[in-house]
């Protein structure tokens, strides 16, 4: 089975002004993120896939991307940067909430990785 893409982010330089833009744009419901200044999460039942609008960081305040769930993100690295890849942002734990990474593909696109949650346990 292919991955599949679970998460999407765009980014500017100021939060609100990403927020309003894509709630007028596209009738889309934000929330905020908790724990997260400048990061509104945007519902799946919104967009189609959730994902994220806001303020990006200072070193890469515009940015768009994509982030596509795998079994294990380590392995999924190594094999970007196999084929070209430069891995951006190494495997980044938030408890609690999401295990994610970023690599920048040969073209320079940002993609992102996130972890399979595992399965609970019986």
């Amino acid at each position: 089975m292919a991955n599949r893409i679970v998460h999407f982010e765009l980014m500017g330089p100021d939060a609100q002004t990403m927020r309003d833009f894509y709630r007028r744009m596209f009738g889309w419901v934000t929330q905020a993120a908790p724990g997260l200044d400048d990061y509104y999460l945007v519902d799946s039942e919104e967009a189609g896939i959730g994902g994220a609008v806001g303020k990006g960081p200072s070193e890469s305040p515009t940015y768009q991307t994509i982030y596509v769930e795998v079994d294990h993100i380590d392995t999924a690295l190594a094999k970007a940067e196999e084929l070209g890849a430069t891995t951006v942002v190494p495997r980044t734990e938030v408890p609690g909430a999401v295990t994610f990474a970023l690599f920048s593909d040969p073209a320079g696109n940002l993609v992102g990785l996130v972890e399979a949650a595992p399965p609970p346990a019986p």
